[in-house]
């Protein structure tokens, strides 16, 4: 607004940058398709909007970016993949057209694990390559929005949007030291993103700042006619997002549940917990029932739906797949409509349970992740990778959001000794995005210091 730098500006820095982290070694492998000339005449459009101060919205020349689940003309819908996506895309997802909309500039499609069928975000394949996190290169981004999270923290566009099933906005963000904002199941349109699980998959914004992922998040969630899920919603507010403290909120905490993560991480996080109620906040201690069951219950659901909506890719390109990406669908085929069905009478209890528990609390703390990013060792390059038991741990707090469909929100809250980010989260009732975000705001003034990541790009210098 001051005219100081113009989007335009910024938008040559980014694509000097986007020419650099490729040749990098390693190359980051943030964004996997840009196209300079899209980026140049985004720009020019909003410097030109600024310059007769009749720009669009706050995200007016902001530089963005989008998991590659989404369409986004004119680029390849490959999802993560070598064979989908043959042909440039020529509609956009309701995601990608409400961030044009609002006078965004999209720089590109970002990485992401395969079919979204992992919590690495290792992706060897030709198209994709592996992304690396900003804050140690040899170690994962996470997954499966990988690149969305690598972009964010390596300062090429300060807002990524993903897809969460199993805490594919989440754990990325966790693991790369950015916020990420899973939304309520329905509330931000995925009209336009490959239907891979059709009731565990919520949208969100991977972000460098709470405030970011509520600008983000109040121009996304409204309902789309183009997606029956979201419908019926309650209008989206910020409501009290700013308040001064944090008086008369009760934060629900099952101390068994969140103690299950390593020491380093619980450390940190139980000292969250006290900065938060040192605003005024009261933690009261809730049972979350049933959390082994929901765990299986949560694979049985995405993997079954994922397997269903696949069958005829599992049939036609399973030379194509990433090796790991066959074992999981070759998994799920192993379930049977009994194993659906009771998984789904799972979820109806855990809902039930939950409508019990937020009368009681506003909200449910936890650990983001259970660990930090694991390294990358060199068959994972060639490879891939395939560990179902860091899966399983890196999902651990993640899946009862996607299974019941509450909203999460991840805030990136100190270090590991190794120098790797640790995360919180807070989980809220359906709808309810506003009191993540107030707490959000107060969970980044417990981060005393903010380390620069060792790949990171000054966009406005």
């Amino acid at each position: 607004r001051s005219g100081k730098l113009t989007p335009s500006q910024v938008a040559k820095n980014i694509i000097a940058m986007l020419e650099d982290c490729d040749k990098s070694t390693p190359p980051l492998r943030a964004i996997v398709q840009w196209d300079q000339e899209q980026i140049m005449l985004m720009a020019e459009a909003s410097t030109a909007r600024y310059r007769n101060k009749c720009t669009l919205s706050y995200l007016d020349g902001i530089p963005v970016c989008l998991k590659e689940e989404f369409k986004v003309v004119p680029y390849h819908h490959r999802v993560g993949t070598v064979y989908l996506g043959t042909e440039p895309e020529t509609e956009d997802a309701t995601v990608a057209k409400k961030l044009r909309e609002a006078g965004a500039v999209i720089i590109g499609v970002s990485n992401m694990h395969e079919l979204g069928t992992g919590t690495t975000g290792c992706n060897p394949n030709r198209y994709h390559k592996i992304p690396r996190n900003p804050y140690k290169p040899n170690h994962f981004t996470g997954g499966s929005s990988g690149g969305s999270a690598a972009a964010v923290a390596a300062g090429l566009c300060p807002v990524a949007i993903g897809t969460d099933g199993g805490g594919s906005v989440r754990i990325p963000a966790s693991f790369c030291g950015v916020v990420g904002l899973k939304g309520t199941f329905g509330r931000i349109s995925s009209h336009g993103s490959l239907p891979l699980s059709y009731s565990t998959v919520s949208v969100g914004p991977i972000c460098t700042s709470v405030a970011d992922a509520a600008i983000v998040y109040s121009i996304l969630a409204e309902p789309d006619p183009l997606y029956p899920y979201g419908l019926k919603q309650p209008k989206a507010t910020l409501s009290d997002m700013c308040a001064p403290d944090l008086k008369g909120l009760k934060l629900g905490v099952d101390w068994t549940f969140f103690k299950a993560c390593d020491a380093e991480v619980l450390s940190i996080c139980e000292k969250a917990v006290e900065h938060l109620q040192s605003l005024g906040a009261s933690v009261v201690e809730v049972f979350l029932p049933e959390m082994e069951e929901v765990r299986v219950a949560h694979a049985i659901c995405i993997l079954s739906e994922m397997r269903d909506f696949l069958q005829p890719d599992f049939n036609k390109h399973f030379q194509e797949m990433n090796l790991d990406t066959r074992a999981n669908l070759a998994l799920a085929s192993q379930f049977t409509a009994l194993d659906y069905i009771t998984a789904n009478r799972q979820r109806t209890r855990s809902m039930r349970f939950l409508r019990e528990i937020f009368t009681t609390v506003n909200c449910i703390l936890t650990p983001a992740v259970a660990c930090t990013a694991p390294r990358i060792y060199e068959s994972d390059l060639l490879t891939g990778s395939s560990d179902l038991s860091f899966t399983v741990r890196s999902m651990r707090f993640m899946q009862l959001g996607n299974f019941t469909g509450i909203p999460g929100l991840v805030v990136p809250i100190g270090y590991s000794a190794a120098g790797l980010p640790i995360s919180f989260q807070v989980m809220a009732k359906w709808w309810d995005e506003a009191v993540l975000l107030r707490i959000g705001l107060k969970l980044e003034q417990f981060r005393y210091q903010t380390k620069k990541p060792s790949i990171y790009y000054d966009i406005l210098a």
